[in-house]
């Protein structure tokens, strides 16, 4: 058995975006940008940051071309797309790994592009391919922007809105993988509830719910787990998770898994003692009808953000504000995810089908030492939304009944 769970976590970790799906990707972006030269940097390597943390590539590089190994450049033109790799470095290959030569005869294959050639020759491409009036586009503040703007001769366009457009929209490939961290995440959310008790610390919890997708196949964290008792739970982006919890305090859990590259990010908000208190249901009611009413409200053709009636942040603020809150009401509602947690996005753009974004409204009360935040993964369908992290709990009479132990 357990030989067989080995083999399908390595096959999850395997069977993430096609070669075949990547190279839509580019189509798709050079048809945004008829006539244009394209360049990103993926991220380096550094020994000390990859032996500690890790290495991890950048997402609209990984999104492009979904090469994972560290030092590569891409470049995207009209009729040519073309992989830079870097030169085997075998000093630097003791210490973190033998990397894919683009000499290696296998190099097309493995990486899905029919041109992979050496990095040392960006410059030579890039004023070749850019030595007319072509507009070369890059990330703003990039290495690639510097790179190409010397190379070129000229300041780089911003790639930031071309590929957020793209990014926003899920394909059902993308959204197969979202759906799996989001599993992971609310069984480790799950685990969580059965283990929490007065008289253990926040690191202790958030250790059982890393535990939890990590064992389920998923990579990392998708950011620091947020566990915040009492005191804790009104700070926003708490992180230290040193604390030890007491009875009739709540317990604010903003934690999520990223599995093959996707994130997840969900929060609940529970009593570390199984039941609520009359006035922490009271809030915890005025924070769930808030966020109940802007799922209600999701559909193509709303905004995220903004407070109009046309947005899903105006109707949950006025839900709070309908309820004499509105001075707790801290943060907007929620974001797009996808590769990364809060994911590249351009906020003009109103909501369509295929979008994956989360519902978090909050409300904090630093005085009353209560903080209640419930965030959900929603997936934007065509007549409306799909609340994909339903299977957990929300409203607080199931959650005592899930906390209830026998």
């Amino acid at each position: 058995m357990l030989l067989i769970l080995c083999l399908i976590f390595a096959g999850w970790l395997q069977a993430s975006i096609s070669h075949s799906e990547h190279q839509q990707r580019r189509g798709a972006l050079k048809q945004a940008l008829p006539g244009a030269v394209i360049v990103l940097d993926g991220a380096t390597e550094q020994e000390k940051g990859g032996l500690r943390g890790g290495f991890f590539q950048e997402s609209n590089f990984l999104y492009l071309s979904g090469w994972r190994e560290p030092n590569a450049w891409l470049i995207l033109a009209p009729e040519r797309e073309i992989l830079l790799l870097p030169d085997r470095n075998e000093v630097r290959e003791r210490y973190t790994g033998r990397k894919l030569d683009s000499r290696d005869p296998d190099a097309p294959k493995a990486t899905g592009f029919q041109e992979v050639t050496s990095t040392q020759r960006f410059d030579e491409i890039l004023k070749d391919l850019a030595g007319g009036s072509a507009p070369v586009y890059a990330m703003p503040k990039s290495a690639a922007a510097e790179r190409a703007a010397k190379a070129a001769g000229r300041a780089t366009e911003d790639l930031t809105k071309p590929i957020a457009g793209l990014r926003m929209i899920k394909s059902d490939r993308e959204i197969e993988l979202i759906r799996r961290s989001t599993d992971a995440s609310v069984d480790a959310h799950l685990a969580a509830w059965r283990r929490t008790a007065a008289g253990l610390y926040e690191y202790q919890v958030a250790a059982t719910m890393t535990q939890v997708y990590l064992e389920q196949g998923c990579e990392r964290s998708a950011y620091s787990p947020i566990v915040a008792a009492g005191p804790n739970a009104v700070i926003l982006h708490y992180a230290l998770n040193r604390r030890r919890m007491d009875r009739g305090e709540l317990l604010l859990m903003d934690v999520g898994a990223e599995c093959t590259g996707y994130a997840a990010d969900l929060t609940r908000t529970i009593p570390v003692s199984g039941r609520f208190t009359p006035r922490q249901r009271e809030v915890y009611e005025v924070v769930i009808g808030a966020q109940e009413a802007a799922i209600q409200a999701a559909k193509p053709g709303m905004k995220l953000l903004g407070t109009g009636e046309d947005s899903l942040n105006g109707i949950a603020l006025k839900y709070v504000n309908a309820h004499g809150l509105e001075k707790f009401y801290l943060h907007s509602l929620g974001h797009h995810v996808g590769l990364d947690v809060h994911d590249l996005t351009d906020p003009a753009l109103e909501l369509k089908p295929g979008m994956v974004i989360t519902i978090e409204p909050g409300v904090y009360i630093a005085e009353e030492q209560i903080g209640v935040r419930i965030e959900d993964m929603v997936l934007i369908t065509k007549n409306g939304a799909e609340v994909l992290s339903r299977r957990l709990p929300r409203k607080p009479a199931d959650i005592e009944k899930a906390m209830r132990r026998k």
